[in-house]
């Protein structure tokens, strides 16, 4: 942005790519990559200096990690037999460098926090972030720390004393609600597959927050086969209402993108589309309700080549207002460069999936799955907040 004011700040460095599972795991670090050259070969990138994060501190992690954990973690690469604490599994495999390589994405959302905190930036993105399922004492769902819930917690330090988190990933963001599940400072919601048919099988209209923070944990679970229009409508009816009762400070969203109906791990139905409205409804939000405070972070996603790169790349054009129209055409070079990775598959030729994602407004009288989970959620927390969960108006 030259000699302008930044209003906007990128974190990235190709050192987040050590985040490595290895083998043939869904989360491959390419896709980050990947999404990295697409945008800068869109011209999303130009003239800004990403922000180098370094990795976070013992300290740091600990805000929201057992001290035992940690050092699990720390030992596990020289460790010659199962040591705990959700490590060594399919899920989390162990790798070498594990710490060091989960401090700098938690160092990464940190970084971005700071970057708002400090007034440098409104708005920041680490698309290496948002790993919601670690847990305090263990490792969950592709996850060793929980960058989010690190974040979160410096930012009630700093200056942020009541934070949405809104998550949109295809599996409920149920590590960084444990994590405040009693602080009454933090509304978390999610908007996730039904849990009766997705791992972690957490995130129910029942779960509502501890006591003394009744009401502000919120779970919106969906059906199976939920397309952008559904989904879109299900957000709408839920969650600006809910935002506008809290009056957070800054908005933290987890921008999974498994949602996507090519995603070979969920079965919900969205497109690229899909994804771009969701970002420019949180970038709306942010503006109309924090003053435009808003901390992005990546979350899953394991179409590779054919998904994440362009919805993330939307997502980085959103932050930075550099929005990028559906219908430009991939640049010959990128796709080049890609093809060989998707040999089964032929990569788009834009960055649209010309997916309609007009929607209705619910209205409180359909009789369908959805509405039926849209009533659910509503009915559940909507009187906690002094709203009335059957009229349409809030």
């Amino acid at each position: 942005m030259g000699a302008e004011e930044v209003t906007a700040a990128v974190v990235w460095d190709e050192s987040f790519l050590a985040y490595d599972l290895g083998g043939d795991h869904p989360l491959n670090p390419v896709r980050l990559d990947l999404t990295i050259k697409l945008a800068t070969a869109l011209g999303v990138l130009d003239g800004i200096t990403p922000v180098v994060p370094a990795p976070a501190t013992d300290a740091e992690i600990e805000r929201v990690h057992e001290p035992s954990y940690l050092s699990a973690v720390q030992a596990a690469p020289m460790a010659a037999w199962d040591v705990g604490h959700g490590l060594g599994t399919a899920d989390n495999p162990v790798f070498e460098r594990m710490h060091e390589a989960s401090a700098l994405v938690v160092g990464g959302s940190l970084a971005a926090a700071r970057e708002i905190a400090s007034g440098r930036a409104k708005r920041a993105v680490n698309i290496a972030g948002g790993l919601h399922h670690a847990m305090r004492d263990h490792a969950a769902g592709f996850c060793v720390y929980n960058d989010c819930s690190v974040a979160i917690s410096w930012l009630l330090d700093n200056g942020f004393d009541r934070i949405a988190y809104l998550d949109s990933d295809v599996h409920h963001g149920d590590g960084v609600q444990d994590a405040f599940y009693d602080d009454p400072r933090v509304l978390t919601i999610s908007l996730h597959q039904n849990p009766l048919s997705l791992w972690p099988g957490t995130g129910r209209p029942s779960e509502l927050g501890g006591p003394g923070a009744e009401g502000t944990a919120v779970n919106l679970p969906l059906p199976p086969g939920t397309r952008d229009p559904g989904w879109l409508r299900a957000f709408h009816a839920v969650v600006p209402a809910l935002l506008r009762s809290f009056r957070p400070r800054i908005l933290v969203t987890q921008c999974g993108v498994d949602t996507h109906r090519e995603d070979p791990l969920a079965d919900l139905a969205l497109s690229v589309d899909g994804h771009r409205a969701i970002y420019r409804t949180f970038r709306d939000l942010a503006e109309e309700i924090t003053g435009g405070h808003w901390l992005a972070l990546g979350g899953g996603g394991y179409e590779l080549v054919r998904v994440v790169p362009r919805s993330w790349t939307h997502l980085l054009a959103t932050v930075l207002d550099r929005d990028v129209d559906p219908a430009t055409p991939l640049p010959a070079d990128w796709v080049a460069d890609t093809s060989g990775r998707a040999p089964n598959w032929p990569i788009p030729s834009t960055m649209s999936d010309d997916a309609d994602v007009t929607f209705e407004r619910w209205g409180g009288d359909a009789d369908t799955p959805l509405d039926a989970a849209i009533r659910e959620t509503r009915r559940a927390v909507f009187p906690l907040h002094g709203l009335d969960p059957d009229d349409p108006r809030d």
